[in-house]
């Protein structure tokens, strides 16, 4: 734990545990986007694509899965590829729980997988450096058990931006969410398999869920193209 923090816990620990529960209790529970969260689209090259992760995978902030994440991705990559894809992603999972979610899944093969998690790690007490070894687990088992050659990270959304936190939780927050995407960052650096997307995804006015927590459909798209370039850059090298 950095100074900063340990500082901070000491100095505002009551405080920022009161707004934590206070934000909880008082911020509207969206529904995860409806729609299939699997298919087959396009034509082309095959492209075998997994989604997964946590709440903005699953499409919180979009009323349905075409204008969510997968969907906006999936079509992307559909102009040139035939892509099979799978989305396996639930609201409030963190890196644990996603870890069991995936062991308890069948083995089958993918080409790319696009991760989302960490928010729910954040706004946990789970320090920076167990967060590291579990992003390490979890790319591990995609590799190993999904057969993945590439692994997309989506970075933590500036937590320090989020209209639905007050100060200075929002401020706390934040700052751990900069400090798990450096080391994110360095860590993909250090994987061949991985690419850590760069994309800052501002929560701007109107573009945020009713919630001001979650990605409306404008930033899932801007996500979503995003990723879509990445894949494609990294899919066309692997092919030469």
């Amino acid at each position: 734990m950095s100074h900063i923090e340990t500082l901070a816990k000491i100095l505002l620990g009551p405080l920022l545990l009161m707004q934590g529960l206070y934000t909880r209790r008082i911020t509207p529970k969206l529904p995860e986007a409806e729609g299939e969260r699997q298919g087959v689209a396009g034509s082309g090259d095959a492209l075998r694509l997994l989604i997964v992760g946590d709440s903005a995978a699953a499409g919180v902030g979009a009323s349905t899965q075409d204008e969510a994440l997968s969907g906006r991705l999936v079509s992307r990559l559909a102009a040139d590829y035939q892509v099979s894809w799978k989305l396996l992603a639930r609201s409030g999972l963190d890196s644990q729980a996603l870890l069991a979610l995936l062991e308890q899944h069948a083995p089958e093969p993918f080409d790319v997988v696009l991760l989302s998690i960490g928010v729910n790690d954040v706004t946990s007490t789970l320090a920076l450096d167990q967060w590291l070894a579990r992003q390490q687990r979890l790319m591990t088992l995609l590799c190993d058990k999904f057969a993945v050659k590439q692994i997309v990270l989506s970075p933590l959304p500036p937590m320090h931006l989020f209209p639905a936190l007050p100060q200075p939780l929002r401020w706390y927050l934040g700052y751990r969410a900069r400090r798990f995407n450096a080391h994110l960052a360095d860590l993909a650096q250090r994987v061949d398999q991985c690419t850590m997307l760069t994309i800052r995804l501002a929560p701007e006015a109107g573009l945020m869920a009713s919630d001001g927590f979650h990605p409306g459909p404008q930033i899932y798209g801007q996500w979503a193209d995003d990723a879509a370039e990445v894949i494609d850059r990294r899919f066309r090298i692997s092919r030469q």
